[in-house]
């Protein structure tokens, strides 16, 4: 069933989240935060590219004490839309993308941020909330990959992904 999905009526959503190891504002992050238009707009042009969420509408869902975030104000998220798999993977790891997804442990600390990275699929047209992408990471860290809610290994196991 999920194999048609890469065809026609579905699309794949990715959300990924981390915490920042110093404030937004910091000269450290500097060069991470300076060149996300930039990625953002390599992003807009990739072949494959659906929609991502606005810088605004991401800051608001980010630093919302009551939201599903947390409210940490060093949290660095996006929450994206693709055609399909390898439109995914083809920005991830063959564009300026990969630079700076390379040098992350500069700007982020992964000890103690548990997962942060889950894809799922949504039928065409949909564009998922930050309470739907949240589920789905909580989803994932509870049951572990499946068709519901995955990571590049499934995603390569199960729809032949190159990576």
């Amino acid at each position: 069933m999920l194999e048609r999905r890469l065809v026609t009526g579905w699309h794949l959503a990715e959300f990924n989240i981390g915490i920042l190891r110093h404030d937004w504002e910091d000269p450290r992050i500097a060069e991470f935060r300076d060149n996300l238009d930039r990625v953002f707009a390599v992003a807009e042009r990739s072949p494959g590219y659906v929609w991502h969420m606005a810088e605004a509408e991401m800051d608001a869902a980010q630093t919302d004490p009551g939201g599903p975030l947390g409210g940490n104000p060093r949290t660095a998220s996006t929450l994206s839309v693709w055609r399909d798999l390898p439109s995914l993977e083809h920005f991830v790891w063959q564009t300026v993308h990969r630079r700076f997804y390379d040098r992350r442990a500069e700007w982020f600390d992964a000890a103690g941020q548990g997962l942060r990275l889950v894809m799922w699929w949504v039928p065409e047209g949909h564009r998922p909330g930050i309470a739907e992408a949240a589920a789905k990471l909580q989803h994932l860290a509870i049951t572990g990959e499946s068709d519901a809610a995955f990571g590049w290994t499934h995603a390569r196991a199960r729809w032949g992904a190159s990576g």
